[in-house]
């Protein structure tokens, strides 16, 4: 790692609404640094996102200050200490000091104080425990530099003690190493994530689904998921057995063009519609979240038998049904293992699935036709749609509409 010159952390600090808030919220008596992922992220020479502020300031003098240097002051988390100031549409959130006293391993009860080391030490990790002050200068108290360069996540301080005090840094300790790390993860980190899973029963199913689904978009998602298996950690998140030399093998690929949090989950713990249904369940997935995994499952349940990748007409067929993003899934989960031929096959039957037409012809043109209202009305389209794919797939308007017309025909002269 080469950490940025003095002139890039100059740059930084230079932005006109973080240079604002820092000159309001720091002099006479109080001092405010920024802290966090965005100190880790400066010094990796990343693009820095969210600002976040550490302050020896009480809420009320937060809002105080900031109110009068022109800021919007919203009490986002003020029970915390937590206030976002917002100024020409950039916020900060600016959180005061504070020391755990007490934790159930799901939440802590703080209180607040004045001291940048007891603050920094009761941080997950290093990495994430540095802190920069307005002069430019970068503060580490827990040997997160070290750490940053060697590309190494480590729990601040006895790693068992920090699990304990929110179980959920079991997953974010093998989020942060997929995103950061290089090598294997910390042994020590692992041990400590191995002897506390159980508290990962005590979370809730929300919490543990958001920190999964960043995982698996990780840069380092594949070496790191086969190392949480090994750990005994995978199967008690997701309820079951992962695929992993197919989630290998997609992520090495390049997910096919995809790389979205619900296509991983789906090509590491996927293969019927029953799998869908246990993840809905054991991660609380969101409506659309399982609306995608279940079609790609359904996919894979259509797809199954085929040796090789089938013909366009039957892809298509299935596509009418579920949508041409799952069946492009399925092939790619299907063949994820399979030779470069067959895969080369499937990528070229998914390039002619998305260059299939639409279908135009609506209700009201079969009505037009002579269609009653109602169910015949529906068979019809379904039956041109049906005859038009096993036919190629024409885009021409009145070669589709001709389709109509012979399904009506066909229905009425059975009726």
């Amino acid at each position: 790692m080469t950490l940025p010159p003095a002139q890039a952390i100059a740059a930084f600090l230079a932005r006109p609404a973080l240079a604002a808030v820092l000159t309001a919220l720091n002099g006479d008596g109080e001092e405010t640094r920024v802290v966090g992922g965005a100190v880790r992220d400066l010094l990796l020479g990343e693009r820095v996102g969210d600002v976040d502020l550490a302050t020896t300031g009480l809420p009320q003098e937060t809002i105080r200050r900031g109110e009068a240097s022109g800021f919007r002051a919203v009490p986002t988390g003020i029970e915390h200490g937590t206030v976002t100031l917002v100024r020409d549409g950039v916020g900060f959130e600016v959180t005061t000091l504070r020391e755990d006293v007490e934790t159930d391993g799901r939440r802590a009860k703080v209180v607040f104080g004045r001291d940048f080391v007891a603050d920094a030490l009761r941080r997950d990790f290093t990495v994430n425990a540095l802190s920069l002050d307005r002069s430019g200068a970068v503060h580490d108290h827990c040997g997160g530099l070290a750490d940053l360069a060697a590309r190494r996540i480590r729990f601040i301080g006895d790693a068992g003690s920090r699990i304990r005090e929110d179980y959920l840094r079991i997953l974010r300790f093998f989020r942060f190493h997929a995103r950061y790390g290089a090598g294997a993860p910390d042994s020590e980190g692992v041990s400590a994530c191995i002897a506390g899973r159980e508290g990962l029963a005590g979370l809730s199913r929300e919490r543990v689904r958001a920190e999964l689904m960043k995982l698996l978009v990780a840069p380092g998602a594949a070496e790191v998921v086969a190392a949480m298996a090994g750990a005994g950690l995978l199967m008690p998140i997701i309820g079951g057995v992962p695929h992993l030399s197919r989630f290998t093998a997609i992520s090495a690929d390049g997910d096919g063009g995809k790389v979205y949090p619900a296509f991983r989950l789906a090509a590491l713990t996927v293969m019927v519609r029953e799998d869908a249904l246990r993840l809905r369940d054991a991660l609380r997935l969101s409506n659309e979240e399982f609306d995608r995994i279940e079609r790609i499952a359904g996919a894979m349940e259509g797809l199954s038998g085929w040796a090789s990748p089938p013909d366009i007409a039957s892809l298509r067929h299935l596509a009418h049904r579920l949508g041409n993003d799952a069946v492009a899934a399925g092939l790619v989960f299907l063949t994820a293992n399979a030779d470069e031929a067959v895969r080369q096959q499937a990528q070229a039957m998914i390039t002619e699935l998305a260059r299939t037409p639409p279908f135009r012809p609506t209700g009201r043109d079969a009505m037009a036709l002579g269609a009653e209202a109602g169910p015949l009305v529906g068979r019809v389209l379904e039956t041109a749609r049906r005859d038009w794919v096993d036919a190629g797939a024409p885009a021409e308007a009145a070669t589709q509409a001709a389709f109509v017309k012979r399904a009506l025909a066909a229905l009425l002269g059975v009726r």
